[in-house]
């Protein structure tokens, strides 16, 4: 596995991060033998978010070779980035990402104004896409969703160049009534149900047994 400086280039034309500097490990890979160098986290990661899903990567001096994130591992107390997988692509190739899903409009539906609680189970979705069409995430106006409607991944718009890859009948969201007035109405239920037991009842008449006998 080879070692060197590093060139990740962004929107603002790239930064250069030695090797020897001090800064996190970080691997690119895909295709050809992955390659191993250090990054300074902070710098790498302004480059990565100011550059979209495709960014230029040059290891000492060699002509830069696109390349996506992969996966990126934090410290779990500090959350500090400190190791990166990069994957080298074609961008005339599409691969698969995972994006997240943003909901637009939640407080504007008629159900959560009547009170309801709308509930996101799908916060990630798997695309197939061009590296260059990768979107930062898709985002879906939830629209006049009422109480007790659910918005699967079908309703859900692709961006232009990117396909959908889970199962259209995936739940995104539902929206519920709230806690409160479930439980208020389970309670009038059971009630009722007793009410009506107890009438049940009271409408029942004891034997005598066969009638009474004439003198």
């Amino acid at each position: 596995m080879q070692r060197g400086d590093a060139r990740v280039s962004d929107d603002s034309g790239g930064v250069t991060v030695p090797g020897a500097r001090a800064g996190r490990r970080a691997a690119c890979g895909g295709g050809v033998d992955p390659l191993s160098f250090s990054v300074d986290a902070r710098e790498l990661r302004h480059a990565l978010a100011g550059s979209g899903a495709v960014v230029d990567l040059s290891i000492d001096g060699a002509k830069p070779t696109p390349v996506v994130l992969k996966e990126a591992q934090r410290d779990p107390v500090r959350g500090e980035t400190t190791h990166v997988d990069l994957l080298r692509v074609r961008l005339d190739i599409a691969i698969h990402a995972v994006v997240p899903l943003e909901l637009t409009g939640v407080d504007d539906t008629a159900g959560v104004k009547e009170g309801g609680i709308l509930e996101q189970l799908t916060r990630e979705l798997n695309i197939e896409a061009l590296p260059t069409s990768i979107p930062e995430s898709i985002v879906h106006e939830v629209g006049e969703m009422q109480i007790g409607d659910t918005l699967s991944l079908e309703a859900i718009a692709a961006p232009e160049g990117v396909t959908l890859l889970d199962d259209p009948e995936t739940t995104v969201a539902t929206l519920s009534a709230p806690r409160l007035q479930t439980e208020e109405e389970s309670e009038l239920e059971a009630e009722t149900e007793l009410v009506g037991e107890a009438g049940a009842q009271e409408g029942e008449t004891p034997s005598d047994g066969d009638g009474a006998s004439e003198e």
